[in-house]
């Protein structure tokens, strides 16, 4: 017996690094791992279609533009409850937005079965591109956190229980988005970090929130003044976090300027202008900044990309602007991503420019890859770039300074808008129908 007992115990401590889930196993939120839409993930699938190298795919309640989130053997999904219809195509803005209530489910990364099921709110409309489940959920392995576009944020624990709820809106005032609340937690050394950043609905404030992620207890709330005009103080994006030599900064984009901000307190370190200039009544900002080895990317309803070095700071602290993306073919909504060496740029019709993340120098493009509109952010792994349209169709392309197209693969299930997650040698990809596992069966 305490032979056994010591086997058993041996085994524990050599398997519980797998049991948390290993760096491969994890997209624990919105843009995996790094905040930046990269993975270590290798051997990942090329080609697929309906027939051909899908694991498996389960029926989702509705459309939605959140994207899975993975940790180890559990899949969570934020969706709406069923609704009459599934919109087949772009612009929902008159479509069913899916039922009232908004979910989150649990899934079985084996098989997709769902594990649970619980509801976080009522009350889903939709606002073009968007209905009220479309911020991503958040997992740390132990708990999960989902928000809503209605302003509940909801805590859990693994098995669905419910640990602590509250509402933004309730708090803090009424959206004032023209488009509806889209922006994902992330979380850092136990906060939970989440923006407000709209005006053409309210002349309330913006701001930046953290919360206690065990009790809900507010730890700190700054407001993110801004003197944007009419519908510019709008962002639906994603803050970002910077770790260089050892310090942390929370990135915000959006109301005209980017900032960075004090983890510990929230505290504006530094503020820079340039998304702007021109004083547009419109440049409402969809995409999330970036960052990659101690540089900043910041795109910009289509123009400019701003490119910021945070290792050369200007008297007073603020970042120096390296250089600035004024040419066509520039994000408007898909996110860029970078492996460091190559700055991949991603415009709304699939055109595909990378460039040189220090200077800007462009290196190939632009390059079409499939027809059709792209709102989800790009993949970049395993030496590949993966581009998924609004149709369902996801061309991979290689990464690196010569353009490839690898492969171009299509899947039904109507209106896509989600970002692809990555767990072992899985691609995990949302469509208006269905949650695909792209693959071979997912290993226990």
């Amino acid at each position: 017996m305490l032979r056994k007992s010591y086997i058993v115990a041996v085994l524990l401590i050599v398997l519980s690094p797998v049991l948390r889930a290993s760096a491969e196993d994890q997209w624990p939120h919105w843009r995996g791992p790094h905040y930046n839409g990269t993975s270590a993930a290798t051997r990942l699938p090329v080609s697929w279609s309906e027939t051909e190298n899908i694991a498996w795919k389960v029926p989702m309640p509705a459309w939605s533009g959140a994207s899975p989130i993975v940790w180890g053997d559990r899949i969570f999904v934020s969706s709406p409850s069923k609704g009459e219809t599934t919109p087949e195509k772009k612009y929902v803005a008159d479509g069913d937005p899916g039922g009232k209530k908004l979910l989150l489910l649990c899934l079985s990364r084996m098989d997709g079965t769902t594990l649970w099921e619980r509801e976080l709110d009522e009350g889903n409309v939709t606002r073009r591109k968007q209905n009220m489940s479309s911020p991503s959920p958040l997992t740390d392995g132990s708990h999960v956190w989902a928000v809503t576009g209605t302003g509940t944020v909801t805590a859990l624990d693994m098995d669905g229980q419910i640990l602590w709820k509250m509402n933004l809106q309730t708090t803090y005032g009424k959206f004032g988005q023209m488009f509806g609340y889209a922006s994902s937690p992330i979380l850092y050394k136990g906060k939970l970090i989440l923006q407000v950043l709209h005006g053409y609905e309210t002349d309330d404030p913006s701001y930046l929130l953290a919360l206690d992620p065990l009790t809900g207890k507010v730890l700190w709330r700054v407001e993110r003044p801004t003197d944007a005009p009419v519908e510019s103080p709008d962002a639906y994006n994603t803050p970002t976090l910077l770790e260089w030599k050892g310090k942390a900064q929370i990135i915000v984009a959006g109301g005209d300027y980017v900032t960075g901000h004090d983890p510990e307190n929230g505290a504006e370190m530094w503020r820079l202008p340039g998304l702007n200039l021109k004083r547009m009544e419109h440049n409402r900002i969809v995409a999330s900044p970036l960052a990659v080895d101690g540089m900043v990317f910041v795109p910009n309803r289509q123009k400019p990309l701003l490119a910021l070095d945070l290792q050369k700071m200007q008297a007073g602290g603020t970042p120096i602007l390296a250089w600035q993306w004024d040419q066509p073919n520039g994000p408007d909504v898909p996110t860029p991503v970078s492996d460091g060496t190559l700055l991949y740029l991603i415009e709304d019709r699939g055109i595909v420019t990378a460039v040189e993340p220090k200077t800007g120098k462009v290196v190939y493009g632009p390059e079409h890859t499939s027809e059709g509109t792209v709102s989800a952010s790009p993949l970049l792994a395993d030496g590949k770039i993966y581009v998924t349209n609004e149709d369902g169709v996801t061309t991979v392309v290689t990464a690196g300074p010569a353009f490839k197209i690898l492969a171009t693969n299509k899947l039904p299930g109507g209106y896509t808008l989600s970002s692809i997650a990555v767990a072992g040698q899985n691609l995990f990809l949302r469509t208006a129908e269905y949650l695909y596992c792209i693959g071979s069966k997912p290993e226990k």
